[in-house]
């Protein structure tokens, strides 16, 4: 090889190499980022979804919940792939724009989905032109009824419509804790007492059999306690978390994914039950039964009037009857 083709070729490959790096700049899949935005639908910008507390009192869904820039994952589908594919290479402080077709946001409408059914099977509060519908376990939105039959709208609200993303990224989020506390408020929308742990835990291990050693067919396999260190998620349960339908039903699925984006070892749930309501009741309740004892049942009776002995001799006489 000549002298200028060498030298072409690794010019060739200082440009490939550069150009590698220039892909791989800015975020990337699996940071975690604070991301604040505002969605609205293309055609007649409807608000669709926003982190802004003045756009929210703006259009007067304020009292809705918190508004405030949420923690995400890149790539983990926690917002349209449309949106995290814009922000893949940005840096933080950036701003972009990205609409998301309607098909990827709530698909598209469907005529199908709009269909006759008996209005026996809609609550009377719930027969007017707009309300939203659940017949036979599928949500709806009711268009007219008229006599016994009712016409229901399947498809969701939003169905047909193109959604514009405004957003900007407002910093990365390395810390542990933030990152939990991010993915929890993101599945649930619950301010939730959190703290993260490193505790010895004391475990079964199986015993490795020592190089060039085999263990029989029929050999059991040896156990040994050990301890180890697990890294672990301590959340406060609150009545608004157990009574959570989405964590009733996806507490694992959710708990596991915390666990393996962010690093831990473990989730625990602890419920604490504060004892200083139940003091007064139980002091109320010794009082009652302090006020069953000897002397004062005497004296309950002296004052209804009743012959304590009298009593005793009927039931002696009823037990000798028996």
């Amino acid at each position: 090889m000549s002298e200028e083709s060498e030298q072409t070729e690794q010019d060739a490959e200082a440009e490939a190499a550069e150009g590698g790096d220039d892909e791989q700049s800015g975020l990337q899949e699996g940071d975690f980022v604070r991301l604040a935005y505002t969605a609205r639908t293309v055609e007649d910008e409807q608000l669709v979804d926003t982190t802004d507390e003045e756009v929210a009192e703006e259009e007067g869904v304020a009292d809705q919940g918190e508004f405030e820039p949420r923690v995400i994952a890149l790539g983990e589908s926690h917002i349209f792939e449309t949106v995290e594919q814009d922000i893949v290479g940005k840096e933080v402080g950036d701003e972009g724009s990205v609409v998301v077709s309607a098909e990827e946001a709530f698909g598209e409408y469907d005529e199908g989905e709009v269909r006759t059914v008996s209005a026996d099977k809609i609550p009377e509060d719930d027969r007017y032109p707009g309300a939203q519908v659940q017949v036979d376990g599928e949500q709806g939105y009711l268009e007219t009824i008229i006599g016994g039959r009712a016409r229901v709208d399947f498809n969701h609200p939003l169905a047909g419509e193109d959604i514009e993303y405004g957003y900007e990224v407002i910093d990365t989020v390395d810390d542990k804790l933030e990152r939990a506390q991010g993915l929890l408020g993101m599945f649930l929308d619950i301010d939730l007492e959190m703290h993260i742990e490193t505790d010895e835990v004391e475990e079964e291990q199986m015993v490795e059999p020592e190089e060039g050693e085999e263990l029989d067919e029929d050999e059991e396999p040896e156990f040994e306690t050990v301890t180890v260190e697990k890294e672990t998620l301590y959340i406060e349960a609150t009545p608004q978390l157990t009574m959570n339908q989405q964590w009733m039903f996806q507490k694992q699925q959710i708990a596991q994914q915390i666990m393996d984006l962010v690093g831990l070892d473990r989730v625990i749930i602890q419920e604490t039950i504060d004892g200083s309501g139940m003091g007064g009741m139980m002091g109320g309740m010794g009082g009652m039964m302090g006020g069953a004892g000897g002397g004062d049942i005497e004296e309950a009776l002296e004052d209804a009037d009743v012959d304590a002995e009298e009593i005793m001799e009927e039931i002696e006489a009823e037990g000798d009857e028996a």
